[in-house]
């Protein structure tokens, strides 16, 4: 299985009908849309989720396939212990084929300073009952073979999952259209049609749908969708690299990272290989109005960021790239229906040498495969879930490369939000308000 991420060389797999109408539109075949649709369809809503590419064409098949709970904001964490259960049932569902296996979650650390950011997480968590425990430089040996990175300890979740998201996200749209989803691909959502401030639809590339919500959940593209309709999220993308190996031996079955390279096991006996915490940043407009928002995320890893004076033609904070457009007319999203970015294959040579220099039994790794993701992040490094200052408007955008495990979970969450009920968690470190109303943002730790 090479696994290389979903592009629009991918055959469509949803090619049902556009319907005429429907209660809720969801924006973004991503998991976040993914599982938003499941959750409605199963409570008996009318719901359509229109995708201007392919289920899972961007960030959704190209992370890293973990689900942890290890590491989380203590906002997410609920939302994610629940995730862990849900992913549960859709192995159990789905069977073997989705790729969900508990083979934990590694931390590992260079330093004392890492360590104790590590436990103090650990203790902050421990109200939820993890199994998280920390490591001794003797116990990291145990289970990891051949290691040789100078490693002062670490911290493992053996509770922790992973599963090959390029499969799995697929297959979750094809559960949520069995429970009665209508998701359509090749389908931009280009505006919504509003009338006295009230949703009654939206204009499609495929033409009109009515309804009276809609969920906005398009990852990287979210933020100039909505300000074309008047709402400012301060949300940018970063870009990460990743990278397949040819099969090697076990050293590890689970996940492990540190602040240089992060791997973990893969179904055919190969590894996935990224860059511990290094991204691409390319700048753009909306990187200039926003920038005294990331500015205190910036002055932390302003060193671990290539920066690249202009995105490529067509991204969504390009420079040229249309900001304003009608419902009749073309948008950007249909000027590049998947994002696809090249990887950065210097940033993935050092880890091909990390790697070795960690685990010189396996030697430097032939690569077999190599790509990225464009990952929507927001100032603090969490979410906005919330309802929009627009009557019928759900955001759910901005996960911030933490989307994939969480996202049943969170599907649940905006699910219920659409349909006015109590989520069950509270969701107020996630409000759209906190970047307007004089709030100081607390950037999540990023663990």
């Amino acid at each position: 299985m090479s696994g290389f991420p979903i592009s629009m060389a991918t055959p469509a797999r949803f090619t049902a009908p556009l319907p005429k109408a429907a209660d809720v539109v969801v924006v973004g075949g991503g998991i976040m849309g993914v599982m938003t649709a499941w959750y409605l369809a199963e409570a008996g809503v009318r719901v359509v989720l229109c995708e201007k590419g392919r289920v899972a064409g961007e960030q959704s098949s190209r992370n890293w396939g973990w689900i942890r709970q290890q590491g989380r904001d203590l906002a997410e964490l609920p939302i994610m212990v629940e995730s862990m259960r849900l992913w549960k049932g859709l192995s159990s569902e789905f069977g073997a084929g989705l790729g969900f296996r508990q083979e934990g979650v590694m931390y590992l650390a260079r330093t004392e300073a890492e360590m104790a950011g590590f436990e103090d997480w650990r203790k902050q968590a421990i109200v939820h009952q993890l199994d998280t425990v920390m490591q001794t430089p003797d116990q990291i040996k145990a289970r990891i073979s051949g290691v040789a990175a100078p490693w002062v300890g670490g911290m493992f979740t053996a509770s922790d999952a992973r599963a090959e998201p390029w499969v799995a996200v697929p297959m979750l749209a094809e559960g949520a259209v069995a429970r009665g989803a209508v998701i359509v691909e090749n389908c931009a959502v280009r505006r919504l049609d509003r009338v006295g401030g009230h949703i009654t639809g939206v204009y499609t590339e495929q033409g009109h749908i009515a309804c009276e919500q809609v969920v906005v959940a398009g990852g990287a593209w979210s933020s100039l969708f909505l300000r074309a309709e008047g709402v400012d999220i301060p949300q940018l993308s970063v870009l990460a690299s990743v990278a397949q190996t040819e099969p090697m031996p076990e050293v590890f079955a689970g996940n492990a990272a540190d602040d240089l390279f992060a791997f973990r096991r893969r179904q055919d006996g190969s590894y996935s290989i990224a860059p511990g915490s290094h991204h691409d940043f390319f700048l753009g407009p909306d990187a200039f109005r926003h920038f005294f928002k990331y500015l205190p995320t910036l002055k932390a890893d302003w060193r671990k960021t290539r920066f690249r004076a202009a995105a490529p033609r067509h991204y969504p904070d390009g420079w040229r790239t249309a900001r304003g457009w009608q419902g009749d007319e073309i948008s950007p999203f249909e000027h590049l229906p998947v994002l696809d970015p090249k990887p950065n294959m210097e940033t993935l040579s050092g880890v091909q040498d990390e790697f070795a220099a960690a685990l010189p039994g396996l030697g430097r790794p032939k690569l077999r495969s190599a790509w990225a993701g464009m990952i929507d992040t927001m100032p603090d490094v969490v979410p906005v879930i919330d309802r929009a200052p627009v009557e019928g408007l759900v955001i759910a955008t901005g996960l911030s490369g933490h989307g994939f495990g969480i996202g049943p979970g969170m599907g649940r969450v905006v699910a219920d939000l659409v349909r006015g009920r109590d989520p069950g968690h509270d969701l107020s470190r996630f409000r759209l308000s906190r970047f307007a109303d004089g709030s100081r943002l607390r950037v999540a730790r990023g663990l």
